[in-house]
Parts: C-alpha cells; structure tokens; sequence
C-alpha cells in the first residue's frame, strides 16, 4: 500500500537537496565575486592615490620612508622596487607578505596569488620620471578578514542547509503521506474491488483534504455509482429478459409436446398447435430483435447525425403506417419545414415506435404535430385511446414494463419499445414527456435541439 509514496518521497528528496546546493553554492559564489571586486577596486583607489604623489616621479625620493609610510594598512604590503631589482622602500608588518619574493616588471599587472592559504590581491605599476621608468611600485593586500566572513558565511549556510535538508525529509515525508495517503486507500479499494468483485466507495477520513483531493474522490464514487447502477440494470435486464423469454419458450414446448403425442391423429389440435408455434416464434423474433437494438443503442457512436426535414419525415412515416395498418394519421406543421440536426433513420425509427404503441390502443385518428419554437424542435404524438393511469406513467421507459402484461402479449409488444425511444431521444439530447388521462387519451411530447 505504500509502494508509491515509498517511490515518490526519495524523488522529490533528491531535487529538493539539489536545488537547496545549487542555491547555496549560487550564493556563496556571488558574494565572493561582490567582495572581491570591492577589494580590488579599494586597491585600485590606493595604488592612484600613490601615483599622484609628485614625490613618486622624483627618483631622489624614492628610498623616503615617508612616501609610503602614511597610505599603510595592517595585512598590507607597499614596497619600491628598482630597475635592478632592489626593494628601496618597504612599509609591511606581516612576516609571510614580506616573504614574498620581489622581481621588477615594466608593465602593469595585477591578480591574486595566495600564501599560507589567505589570498592575497596584488597590483603592480611602472615609475616614471620624465619618460623614463625609475622603478615599480608594488602593493600586496591579504584578505584574511575578508576570508574570515567567508568562512562564516560557508558555516552558516552549511548549518542553515542541514537544518532545510532535516526539514525537507520529514516534511516532504509528511506532505507526501498526506497527499498520497487518499490515493493509496483509492488504489487499494480499486485491488479490493478486482480481488473481490464487489464495488466500494472510498470515504474521506480527513474532511480537510485539498478540494483537489476531495474532488477526485468524489469523481470515484461516481464512478462508482454509475457502475453499480449499470451492473444492477444488466442484472434486471438479464433477469426480465430470461422472464421474457421463457414464456414463449414454455408455449412451444407445450405445443410441441402436444403436437408429438396427439397431433398426428387430431387435425384441430394440429392447427392449435401450429398457429401458438408460430405466434410465439414471431414473438420471439421480435423480441431478439428489440433486444439487439437495446444494445446497440447503449454505444455511444450510435448515431450518424445529419440534417433534415422533420416535417417530411413525419409525412413519410405517417403514410408508410397508414398503408400498413389502414389507420388514419394526420400531420400538423406550423410551418412547412423544420430542419433538424440528428440521425434521421433513428428519428423515423423512434415515430414508428410511438405511432404503432398509438395505433394499438387507440382506433380513432392519430394526430402528429410538429413545430419549431426558437432553437427546439417540438414533435407532438396524439391518441384518442385508452390512455395510462397516471401511476404508471413514470415505469414506462423501463426495459420489459407493461402496463398491462396480457393486453402487450395480445398485440405482440416486448416492453421495449419505448425503452428504445427514450435512448434515442436521449443520445440527441432531447426530453420525452408523457400526458394521458385513462379513457381520453394519450399526448407524448418530443423536444430536441434544433442544432447539436
């Protein structure tokens, strides 16, 4: 259960120690750079101010001690060298500066050196005196002080580093379980619900998870719900299915039976047998088939959307089930086109759904009234029939519900007709309302979007 903050926690460890060294190396690199050029610029000005003595172009006064004596600091060293090599002034108090050997340079040169591990700043100038080089003036600064900070700066950073390494391990372990801990009780429900094959939800033991947190979780349950209720509508589907198909099973079998022991001799019974066979196998037929399209609608690409005339449609249906079934059917438009983007097959095949459950419990004429307000396109289908008590007005969309079993067997219905027309409706984003009074009629009323 604790494989990925066990994965995570090293990782994020790693690039936190990383940049918390490359931050601090950053930082003692800059203020040695800044230091430095502050030293050296503070040489700089020393060295100018030597060279505008007047004294320092007269060779006569080059061996004064007093030329240098006033520009001297402690840990420095200000020496003249002559041409021929020789120290002729020197002002200097630390033993391992005046150690350092003396050579005479023409040119100017500066840079830093280091002795008895203290860096030292050096700069050397030419002397002249009327265009003639007359020695070198030579001025050594030891850093130590400055190198004492730095070393300060290097023990604080280390001590401040080790102090934000401990606390990045244990707070990045305890940030690291917090975040992780809602998603390992996520993977472990998910393993327990593959080992097991039941579904579970996973609840929040801490209610002040980030709503990151609590969001996913609550997409899981979703998630969750949705499956359950899918697998309890297979479970149903199944067990009304088998419901279903037992029936004209049992009628066949018994009209087989009886075919096999008294058929051969009884012409009546024969006959019986015979139209019950074919009545069921029809049925069955039927049912099959209303099934398959079931499922076939359960998928999401169900649909090759288009657009057309709804009006010509309704027309087209009307006029196909008025030749089938002798039954007037009246098309009602407002106007003489609506267009509708949908799936144009599924749309007839959703007319003839509710105009043969129409056509069967009812006998005056039916009534198909389609009209267009703003952006819906609203489809009326009226029957002057038997109507539905308003109790079983909700159940109808159900798979395999009738509401009245003996009269849907009579008129060769499966119960999923209109389980058929409400996934169609549906996938087009559309809503199907139901009006009925028992004895008066029934009005359903299709509304769709004119464009998806």
């Amino acid at each position: 259960m604790h494989d990925a903050p066990q994965a995570v926690y090293p990782f994020t460890i790693f690039w936190l120690i990383f940049i918390l060294l490359l931050f601090n190396i950053f930082v003692y690199l800059f203020v040695i750079n800044i230091t430095t050029r502050s030293e050296e610029q503070l040489l700089s000005n020393k060295v100018n101010l030597l060279l505008e003595n007047a004294h320092m172009r007269m060779e006569s006064q080059l061996d004064n001690p007093d030329l240098l004596r006033e520009y001297y600091n402690v840990n420095e060293l200000i020496r003249i060298v002559t041409p021929d090599g020789r120290v002729v002034n020197v002002q200097g108090s630390d033993p391992e500066l005046l150690a350092l050997p003396s050579s005479f340079h023409r040119t100017h040169q500066s840079g830093m050196t280091s002795v008895g591990g203290m860096r030292v700043l050096y700069m050397r100038v030419p002397l002249f005196d009327n265009g003639e080089i007359i020695g070198m003036l030579e001025v050594n600064r030891k850093l130590n002080s400055l190198d004492s900070y730095l070393q300060i700066l290097v023990a604080a950073l280390s001590v401040t580093s080790a102090g934000a390494i401990l606390f990045a391990i244990f707070g990045t372990y305890w940030f690291t379980s917090r975040l992780t801990a809602p998603i390992q009780h996520m993977v472990q429900t998910m393993r327990e619900i593959d080992r097991s094959g039941k579904l579970q939800k996973i609840e929040l033991k801490n209610k002040d998870e980030s709503a990151e947190l609590q969001q996913l979780v609550r997409a899981f349950n979703q998630m969750i719900d949705r499956l359950d209720r899918t697998f309890a509508r297979q479970k149903q589907f199944v067990a009304d299915a088998s419901h279903e198909l037992k029936t004209p099973l049992t009628v066949i079998s018994s009209y087989a039976g009886m075919l096999k022991r008294w058929g051969r001799d009884d012409a009546k019974v024969r006959d019986e047998a015979i139209e019950a066979i074919h009545k069921e196998s029809q049925r069955l037929q039927n049912l099959t088939k209303s099934m398959l399209t079931l499922a076939e609608a359960e998928q999401e690409d169900w649909l090759n959307l288009e657009t057309f005339d709804v009006v010509q449609l309704a027309d087209e249906t009307a006029s196909m089930l008025h030749t089938t079934f002798q039954r007037e059917i009246r098309v009602n438009a407002v106007s003489g086109q609506v267009r509708l983007n949908g799936d144009k097959d599924k749309i007839r095949q959703l007319l003839v759904i509710l105009l043969d459950n129409a056509i069967k419990y009812s006998k005056d004429p039916i009534d198909v009234t389609v009209s267009q307000v703003k952006q819906t396109v609203r489809i009326h289908v009226t029957d002057k029939g038997i109507g539905i008590p308003e109790n079983e007005i909700p159940h109808l969309f159900e798979r395999f519900y009738r509401v009245d079993g003996a009269r849907s067997r009579a008129t060769g219905g499966v119960g999923l007709g209109l389980s058929i027309a409400k996934r169609i409706v549906d996938m087009h984003g559309g809503q199907i309302d139901v009006f009925s009074k028992p004895g008066k009629g029934t009005t359903i009323t299709l509304q769709f979007p004119q464009h998806r």
